[in-house]
């Protein structure tokens, strides 16, 4: 299916969230551009104005999420296409010494706002017999455990694992939920770590090594992560479901996610 359907994308002002949602307009798809800057919005939508439609929206508010898919629904029909790209990095320090608030809002953003999203526009592709979910993951939640990322590694492995049980709920029904590893892009959020990581010093060296290692080698271009998300719009995809995907060709190697997981449940 997937021509010319209605695609929703979160983090829409700017960096991944973007060059997403120009991508998918580029595409023919009709996209309603969801971020909390009016100003960034607008400049988007100016870009694509007969294809772009701007929406201010708080996703980590669930009332402001609820009255958002009212409004969608009644301008312009159904969401079928949904990618969840807007996040955080959160604090960068140890556990014990991070802020409880900061610390919160990075799984408030980073994992709730896409159950948000998801909770009221699935009905609607469920009803179409047809539509993408993509919450945009991270490396981040396969690589071993570490110090000082505490809030973003689990926000994105509980984004994953949401993410696959979404997908064994929706098995079969024509709509798909997948999780997506952008690559190692130079955008905000990396300016973002950079400068956390540079305040702490050596308790930052970790990460001031990836900052240096991404300015060095210009990082991943964003459009791949564009790219990829077209794939799995296309028909192509219908079949793949719960995964993790890369995008082609990325400067960090692919990680082995999840295996299809055998169930020795023993009242199964």
């Amino acid at each position: 299916m997937s021509q010319h359907v209605l695609a929703l994308v979160t983090g829409a002002s700017r960096g991944l969230g973007r060059e997403i949602a120009l991508g998918l307009a580029k595409s023919g798809h009709h996209v309603i551009a969801v971020a909390r800057s009016k100003s960034a919005l607008e400049s988007l939508a100016q870009e694509m104005p007969n294809a772009i439609s701007s929406y201010e929206c708080d996703v980590s508010d669930y009332k402001d999420v609820e009255a958002l898919a009212g409004k969608v629904k009644k301008e312009h029909g159904d969401v079928q296409i949904l990618v969840n790209a807007a996040g955080v990095f959160g604090p960068i320090d140890l556990i014990h010494k991070t802020d409880p608030d900061q610390w919160a809002k990075t799984i408030l953003i980073d994992t709730l706002a896409p159950y948000f999203t998801t909770r009221v526009f699935l009905p609607g592709m469920l009803a179409k017999k047809w539509g993408r979910v993509i919450n945009v993951s991270s490396a981040a939640a396969l690589h071993p455990p570490g110090a000082l990322n505490s809030a973003y590694g689990t926000s994105k492995v509980a984004l994953n694992q949401f993410t696959r049980h979404l997908a064994a709920e929706i098995s079969g029904s024509g709509v798909t939920a997948n999780v997506i590893h952008p690559g190692d892009v130079k955008t905000e959020m990396w300016a973002d770590i950079k400068e956390k990581a540079l305040a702490l010093g050596d308790v930052g060296k970790d990460y001031t090594g990836w900052v240096n290692w991404v300015a060095e080698t210009g990082g991943d271009d964003p459009k791949k992560a564009m790219e990829l998300v077209l794939e799995i719009v296309s028909p192509s995809h219908d079949g793949i479901n719960g995964r993790f995907l890369w995008i082609k060709e990325p400067l960090q190697a692919p990680i082995p996610s999840w295996e299809d997981p055998v169930d020795a449940r023993p009242w199964s």
